[in-house]
């Protein structure tokens, strides 16, 4: 793509633009400083790219229908077979479309991406394919990730394995329903409020959301990189341990990475929970929209771990209520900054750029109108901030993020693991077609009050099911210190041990 110098009419435009007033001669003498950036800026666009090489063989694959596709979770059916051995040979594993699988088409969710295709794969999908796994294609997700529901996906919405006509959890919809149906045995989610979780709770399947900076995001589409993270979905504890001991660790790449050591987290299978101390977060249980059912499936689910050995206690952080508050600066701005006008990436971070994906992202802006419910009010929203407040509310957010974080530690302090519902309610029924903005907005934004808090905290967080109520699952969330995942599958491991969750 070749830059060209601005003519005169456009430079007056963009300095308008930019509050200055310039004259006719300013005009012409300016246009003479900007020859030689010009040049440089076209100089940089004739070098080759600097992306990793892909070696894994495959092919573009093809849209699965009908009886194949029921609940619309696949988007992709490409399979990639991975090396000879390793930890994951004999495993298939689904990627959630807003990660990079090259050769393959990628939509994220979007009409407006629709077409795409990346040109080198994620890290985390070569670092699957080197374990010997068998990449089994894409699933859908939601409309850029920006719903904890199912039903934005612009291919129409994704159904619970459960039951049809009710939500899978979002935004990696298709993640939570291809391991539930067993179609395959793991797959890879995203969360920046929540989006691994929601998913594993309203489908019954294991969701692990690591802690911020353990699992680099390369090679998949960013919403803001301080709430950004990637981790597994499965079936069993087991898998997912093992699945995050493959996908974790720096990549030389991802500016997030916080803890290039990466311990072998299967350890922690089968070591129980005796002497344990576990807090149930009392406003956990409080918030809006909070099930009868589903709260007293999760305090039962307490008992059970107070019956394997650990102490179970309840304890308070008050600040856990302000939550969804602190988060909404730092969702709403970081998106429309650096996903939405920012084509996908933004600037001012060391990173790998997927630049043909900047280029294909940039065109929203001529089809803006097609755009999901959810990404319309959270775009013009942050917009409507940028342009008459500015970024401070965002700053001040992450500000008052470590206050929080600092509310959760004092009780880790004392606790090993914070326990409440991942979310408040079970699946809903999905919008019915032409539903109005109003109920679109509220079963995207109403799952999220208890999974949001810790991807602005960055604490570890996993979903796994405790219970069924009118025949939907339950999702039961453990939350961790920081790089502590190993605690967290040791309980959730036990707890899957101690019963069927279907009976309990």
């Amino acid at each position: 793509m070749t830059v060209s110098l601005p003519t005169p009419d456009q430079l007056r435009a963009v300095a308008a633009q930019c509050g200055l007033h310039l004259t006719d001669d300013a005009v012409t003498s300016y246009l003479g400083l900007m020859q030689g950036m010009t040049e440089a800026y076209n100089a940089v666009g004739a070098m080759p790219d600097e992306l990793p090489a892909v070696t894994y063989p495959r092919t573009p694959g093809y849209r699965p229908d009908g009886a194949e596709n029921s609940r619309n979770a696949w988007y992709r059916k490409a399979r990639v077979q991975g090396a000879a051995s390793g930890k994951l040979k004999g495993r298939t594993v689904a990627l959630k479309d807003n990660i990079m699988l090259a050769g393959v088409p990628m939509m994220n969710g979007a009409s407006t991406l629709e077409g795409y295709v990346p040109e080198f794969d994620a890290t985390i999908v070569t670092r699957m394919l080197d374990a010997g796994a068998e990449i089994a294609g894409k699933v859908h997700c939601e409309y850029f990730c920006l719903s904890g529901g199912s039903h934005t996906n612009a291919t129409g919405p994704v159904h619970n394995p459960h039951r049809m006509g009710y939500s899978a959890g979002g935004s990696s919809s298709g993640s939570g329903v291809v391991v539930a149906l067993g179609e395959v045995d793991m797959a890879i989610g995203g969360d920046q409020g929540g989006s691994i979780r929601m998913p594993s709770s309203f489908c019954g399947t294991y969701g692990m959301k690591p802690t911020w900076g353990l699992v680099p995001y390369t090679g998949i589409m960013p919403i803001e990189v301080f709430i950004d993270h990637a981790g597994p979905i499965t079936a069993n504890v087991a898998d997912n341990a093992l699945l995050l001991e493959v996908i974790a660790g720096d990549d030389g790449y991802d500016p997030r990475i916080k803890a290039p050591q990466v311990p072998a987290y299967t350890e922690a299978l089968g070591q129980g929970v005796a002497g344990m101390r576990i807090g149930v977060l009392k406003e956990g249980f409080e918030q809006e929209g909070a099930e009868a059912a589903v709260n007293e499936s999760v305090r039962e689910a307490a008992k059970r771990f107070a019956s394997l050995g650990a102490t179970v206690e309840e304890v308070s952080v008050p600040m856990h209520l302000l939550a969804p508050a602190i988060w909404m600066p730092i969702g709403v701005q970081g998106l429309t900054q650096t996903m939405m006008f920012g084509d996908g990436y933004g600037t001012s971070r060391s990173d790998l750029y997927a630049t043909s994906l900047m280029d294909r992202h940039r065109g929203w802006r001529g089809q803006a109108d097609s755009l999901s419910e959810t990404t319309k009010v959270l775009m013009m929203f942050g917009t409507h901030v940028n342009n008459h407040f500015g970024p401070r509310h965002y700053g001040k957010a992450v500000n008052v993020s470590r206050r929080l974080k600092a509310a959760y530690d004092r009780v880790l302090a004392e606790f090993d693991l914070l326990l409440m519902p991942t979310t408040p309610m079970k699946a809903t029924p999905l919008p019915a077609a032409g539903a109005g903005a109003e109920e679109i907005f509220a079963r995207a934004l109403e799952p999220t009050t208890n999974t949001l808090p810790f991807d602005i905290t960055h604490h570890p967080a996993m979903s796994l099911p405790c219970g069924m109520a009118d025949g939907l699952p339950i999702g039961l969330m453990l939350v961790g210190r920081h790089f502590e995942e190993t605690v967290i599958y040791r309980a959730a491991h036990a707890f899957e041990q101690a019963g069927d969750w279907k009976r309990m």
